[in-house]
């Protein structure tokens, strides 16, 4: 697989990969990533059709589902660590 390049976003990192018969778009934020590949003859096949197929409602898109990434991550965080750190020190009697 090798960088054939990127597409400029001022908060999105877009990064295009080429590798046999597919390009990917990996698409990332701080902590969280979104790839998305396109095989042989599904009219994406340079960068400039990904750049065209990668446009402002796509872009829009991921990046609500980042949003809905984060809250789906926090949420799980809140339900499965919130008893361990109220069980921190042992109960006495």
């Amino acid at each position: 697989m090798r960088i054939i390049g990127y597409i400029e976003h001022p908060v999105l990192k877009i990064t295009v990969f080429k590798m046999d018969n597919r390009l990917s778009v990996k698409l990332e934020t701080g902590q969280y990533e979104q790839t998305y590949k396109f095989r042989s003859g599904e009219g994406v096949e340079t960068l400039e059709d990904v750049e065209k197929v990668v446009d402002h409602s796509f872009q829009q898109a991921v990046l609500a589902q980042f949003e809905h990434m984060h809250k789906l991550r926090s949420e799980a965080l809140g339900r499965n660590l919130q008893k361990a750190e109220e069980d921190e020190f042992p109960r006495l009697i």
